[in-house]
């Protein structure tokens, strides 16, 4: 896992001003009576400590100065850092490249918004009459002229709205280039469903100043309407400033497919009940590393972090002690990967199955763990070239077979259980809904493209899901114990290609999609290729261990 350290480069005055004066809805308020306990002698001011933070903190960590000028404070005793300070990070100049928006070829599908880990592609829809005044009111011709090329008559936005005698609405792409890593998965999604409304482009020296000049308008323009928000149209959940719970600026790899899944996860959650109603307890992982590196704190929902084995536990603690207050109405997300739920965590994780407590768990599926180096783990597939399965001449990789939490998950008592990915936004966001309101323990575990150690391009992530789905690498499914007594009536396979069948096939060249196919497009799988592309005896094993599972999903679901 990579922690960028961008250079310094001084934040103008008006962004800082921006960010560093909002408050994060009382949040601070919550933090202060909800997650911490009696003080002692280190009496803390939380809202007083929020501001100074971010001016004082913030700037001299900016400035590459913290480490030396600053003295140990009691915000540090207390491992505290205040809600959203990520905002405040500047990642301008990692990437060479920047998203540029064609207003003429965008439909307003969201998915480039919805699939960006680090927030840096948002998007608004605004009434006609109220962005022209906002327009009009900015004097330079070509900043306005440069402004409005960012926004778009779509059908979806504009002329529904217009066939029905209302006013439309313009909607506009615009990209933080504070947050921008340069990844171009926004270019590949957007590529992938045919509009090719985005292209990758050369930074020169005005294109940074530019683009903060139409974000900062993006900011200031106003909320989007409610009214032109179709709950129906699950990716539209982003508009609302109430989903954006995840505000960037975490140290998180180019294109890291765990970010995306914490955003969208938030997204739905936030969306629905709110931020002051979510809760996060974090297992070690990558995401705690890039989600809490200090000063910078990605998140506008109060989180802890925990170890490797004890987050679950720790949440039946938050669970019980919020229902002793009667908030019985707020979610308690786990967040954790391989190590913090196959492996080391997988006795707290079932215990808290077990208890029946209202409980949701996101468990981040990279197949490796990724935070230590790219070790293998009981999550990881046969075969898998990883550290502690290296290939060689002695050791074919990976030996064992990979676990399948989620099919464990589901023999604990009146348990929900979802396994998604990040690249099926509708599928992934019921799930989410669904965990949600569900009254008592529920499981989402999600396919997480971990790029350096899964040895794909940065802008992979969404193209490698979906690849793991069409190949049964990674099959969906939903199991709802609410759906009935059987198994077959709760487990739902829907979202898969071909589900009566063992590969799918590509409709255009009847080619089959199996896991060998996938394995090819992947670093890790390398070494069982022969120079001819001939497969070794150890991946044609890892083959018949996927089909094997996924026809035991179609028994299960009353499918075969």
């Amino acid at each position: 896992m990579t922690e960028y350290e961008p250079r310094y480069n001084p934040l103008d005055e008006e962004h800082v001003e921006q960010v560093a004066g909002t408050k994060p809805r009382g949040l601070e308020k919550e933090i202060h009576e909800s997650a911490l306990p009696p003080t002692g002698v280190l009496e803390l001011d939380l809202e007083q400590y929020v501001g100074d933070f971010n001016e004082r903190i913030i700037g001299a960590y900016a400035a590459g100065t913290g480490e030396q000028s600053l003295p140990a404070d009691v915000g540090v005793a207390r491992s505290l850092i205040p809600p959203g300070t990520g905002a405040l990070r500047d990642f301008s100049y990692i990437a060479p490249e920047i998203p540029r928006f064609d207003r003429d070829k965008c439909v307003g599908c969201m998915s480039c918004v919805t699939e960006c880990p680090d927030t840096a592609i948002l998007g608004k829809a605004i009434p006609k009459s109220h962005l022209e005044a906002e327009l009009s009111a900015i004097s330079d011709s070509q900043e306005r002229d440069g402004i409005r090329a960012q926004w778009a008559v779509t059908r979806k936005y504009y002329e529904v709205f217009e066939k029905k005698g209302e006013e439309g609405a313009l909607f506009g792409i615009f990209v933080d280039p504070t947050k921008c890593k340069g990844c171009a998965e926004c270019v590949e999604v957007c590529d992938a469903l045919g509009y090719h409304a985005l292209a990758m482009i050369k930074k020169d020296e005005q294109t940074i100043p530019r683009y903060r000049s139409y974000f900062n308008f993006f900011r200031q323009v106003g909320p989007t309407p409610r009214a032109y928000i179709n709950e129906r149209a699950l990716a539209d959940m982003m508009l609302s400033d109430e989903a954006l719970l995840y505000v960037g600026g975490a140290g998180s790899c180019m294109g890291c497919g765990e970010a995306t899944a914490i955003r969208m996860m938030l997204a739905a959650t936030g969306f629905v009940y709110g931020a002051e109603h979510v809760g996060i307890v974090a297992a070690t992982g990558c995401n705690t590393v890039y989600g809490s590196t200090y000063p910078y704190n990605p998140f506008l929902v109060p989180w802890t972090n925990s170890l490797f084995e004890n987050a679950p536990a720790v949440a039946m603690g938050v669970r019980a002690k919020w229902d002793q207050r009667g908030w019985q109405q707020k979610k308690v997300w786990v967040i954790g990967g391989d190590g913090a739920m196959y492996d080391i965590g997988f006795q707290a994780l079932s215990r808290m199955l077990a208890s029946g407590m209202d409980i949701n768990v996101l468990i981040l599926d990279t197949q490796v763990y990724s935070n230590t180096g790219g070790q293998a783990s009981t999550a990881t597939y046969t075969g898998q070239d990883a550290k502690m399965a290296i290939v060689g001449k002695a050791t074919p990789g990976k030996r064992e077979r990979r676990k399948e939490l989620a099919l464990i998950a589901m023999m604990h008592p009146d348990t929900f259980v979802a396994q998604t990915t990040a690249a099926h936004i509708n599928h992934f966001y019921r799930a989410i809904m669904a965990a949600n309101e569900y009254p008592g323990p529920a499981v989402v575990t999600v396919y997480t493209t971990c790029q350096p150690e899964h040895g794909v391009a940065d802008d992979r992530s969404s193209y490698q899901a979906k690849l793991a789905v069409d190949s049964r690498a990674f099959p969906l499914f939903v199991y709802d114990p609410r759906k009935g007594e059987r198994i077959k009536e709760r487990l739902s396979l829907a979202g898969n290609p071909a589900v009566g069948d063992d590969w799918y096939r590509l409709p255009h060249t009847g080619e089959v999609v199996d896991f060998v196919a996938f394995a090819r497009t992947e670093g890790r799988f390398a070494k069982q290729f022969d120079a001819e592309g001939r497969t070794s005896d150890t991946l044609r094993d890892a083959q018949a261990d996927r089909l094997q599972y996924w026809r035991r999903l179609q028994e299960l679901a009353g499918v075969r």
